[in-house]
């Protein structure tokens, strides 16, 4: 008997009209823009908590906020509130405001202020730095300001197996690990305890996570909450040459990414889409045991998307542009320089234009100190 093929949902995002099966997120539907168009990724809605391999996985971090013009063609009436992209459905006709929305960026610049107000600003000394989704988020969706004065919370540095560390400062709750150890483990043993402010990622008892796929829960965090215990401060992601690779192994698929420093293997991690999400979940020894060549065979340079960091040291410097939305961001925040004056040559003239700028930096130092 033929199979019947679902009839697809036709909706306009952003003024561009997709078709989509029934039961596809606003998300999905965006992303399929830009798997098409490579040119269209910037429409895509970020997201912080929402992960598609993971089931249950979104709604939390409200980063994806949209604006529905029209909930569809049967009710053409716009949904009163912004909706999160990562879990609402498509309806035929449905109309979506993204990035044309003045009220969807207002909110995301919000909400990049709300994730700020408790992480540290450590990225300098922090692992994740250079892979951060919201160091992306903040730089994409943030603004340069902060008003937020009062003391950020602060957790100790905590083991919670052998190979992995919490960071518990730097977690913004998304759950993302929780949602992955459920997944790949039949009895998991951590999970977020308490409740408003006092809610943090812990373990069970003072139990630690020993499962063989629990290295897992690094590579899906999106800030340095979880970092590797065997690659803390080796090296700056944008320093390392990833080559993609694979083994013979009879826990997983094998299939990883190896991060190299010169002919040395410091990192091994799970290969991930376009979008940052892993493919397949790698068993721990390939992760942490396995970091010598000999080891693997070499499939070749891991491709990496022209507009990340870790892409700088390895493509020409006109490849790597801006995201469209970050520079839309900087012209709103940033005035221009005015380069009307004449521009000087003259060294005599730069000379006397110094010592009258000088005299008038003290006079106005002299008005108001008697003031």
């Amino acid at each position: 008997m033929e199979e019947v093929k679902p009839q697809l949902i036709k909706i306009t995002f952003d003024g561009i009209e997709v078709e989509v099966e029934p039961g596809t997120t606003i998300m999905q539907a965006a992303r399929k823009i830009a798997e098409a168009d490579d040119s269209q990724a910037g429409l895509v809605p970020p997201a912080m908590c929402y992960y598609k391999p993971l089931p249950s996985s979104g709604g939390k971090c409200r980063a994806c906020l949209v604006r529905v013009a029209q909930g569809s063609t049967k009710d053409p009436r716009p949904m009163p509130k912004l909706v999160p992209s990562c879990i609402t459905q498509v309806q035929e006709g449905m109309v979506v405001e993204n990035t044309t929305n003045e009220a969807v960026l207002d909110t995301r610049k919000s909400i990049v202020e709300f994730l700020l107000i408790n992480h540290p600003l450590d990225c300098p000394v922090c692992d994740q730095a250079g892979e951060c989704h919201l160091q992306d988020f903040a730089f994409e969706h943030g603004s340069a300001k902060t008003r937020y004065e009062e003391e950020r919370r602060t957790f100790d540095k905590i083991d919670i197996g052998p190979f992995i560390q919490l960071h518990m400062t730097r977690c913004i709750l998304c759950y993302r690990c929780v949602y992955t150890a459920d997944q790949i483990t039949n009895k998991r043993e951590h999970g977020v305890m308490g409740r408003g402010d006092a809610s943090e990622i812990s373990t069970y008892i003072e139990k630690a996570i020993d499962n063989d796929f629990s290295g897992n829960v690094i590579d899906v965090c999106p800030v340095g909450a979880l970092t590797d215990k065997t690659y803390r401060f080796k090296n700056r992601v944008w320093f390392t040459k990833p080559e993609d690779a694979h083994c013979d192994c009879d826990k997983c698929s094998g299939k990883v990414v190896l991060w190299y420093r010169g002919d040395e293997v410091i990192r091994v991690t799970a290969r991930k889409n376009v979008w940052g999400e892993v493919n397949e979940f790698i068993c721990n020894t390939c992760r942490f045991e396995r970091k010598k060549t000999s080891d693997w065979v070499l499939e070749g340079p891991t491709k990496v998307k022209r507009s990340s960091v870790i892409s700088a040291n390895k493509y020409r410097a006109n490849l790597v542009t801006k995201p469209d939305f970050a520079v839309k961001l900087a012209a709103t925040q940033f005035k221009n320089i005015d380069d009307s004056r004449p521009y000087v040559t003259d060294t005599e003239t730069i000379r006397e234009q110094s010592v009258e700028n000088n005299d008038k930096a003290n006079h106005r130092s002299l008005l108001s100190r008697n003031n």
